[in-house]
């Protein structure tokens, strides 16, 4: 989607100026900024002017001493009049550098926590899922409405094993 292509275009800058890592580390401070509560009210009043819009992210950016791939970047959003879908890019721009790292993202949902034992168990099972060279970013959740059972979705595989699915 949107955030997609905002997270590509970002990615691509930064892997040409060879600062992927410091750019992640930015954004992940801009999406702070953006969350805080009076950014965040500006960015999503729709009566408040683009170009105010534009300039109030501007200084508060020029007082972090950003990095101007991210500062332009920013920016660029603001002028497009895509600041409500920041997060997104972020979040997309997060999906990218995790694969760019090797990281496989694992979800699973139970009907209640697993225990050290299980996860243990678990995390070996999931690894014989993953290609040579990628390593295992787990996320676990609990859902009570799965009643038992788990639902696994690692990469673009998705299993449901579930009582709830049966």
């Amino acid at each position: 989607g949107l955030g997609g292509r905002y997270a590509t275009a970002l990615y691509s800058a930064a892997s040409k100026a060879k600062k992927l890592d410091q750019v992640e580390k930015e954004m992940n401070r801009v999406q702070a900024i953006i969350k805080e509560a009076k950014m965040a009210n500006m960015i999503s009043n729709p009566h408040i002017k683009r170009a105010l819009k534009q300039k109030a992210i501007s200084d508060t950016l020029g007082k972090e001493k950003l990095s101007p791939i991210t500062v332009n970047f920013v920016n660029l959003l603001a002028e497009n009049g895509r600041l409500p879908n920041t997060t997104d890019v972020i979040n997309a721009f997060a999906k990218i550098m995790s694969a760019h790292r090797g990281e496989a993202l694992c979800s699973v949902t139970t009907a209640s926590a697993l225990d050290e034992a299980n996860l243990a168990e678990l995390k070996t099972a999931l690894n014989g899922f993953l290609a040579k060279g990628e390593t295992l970013k787990l996320e676990t959740k609990t859902d009570s409405t799965i009643l038992g059972g788990m639902v696994v979705s690692i990469g673009d595989k998705y299993i449901d094993m579930s009582t709830k699915a049966k």
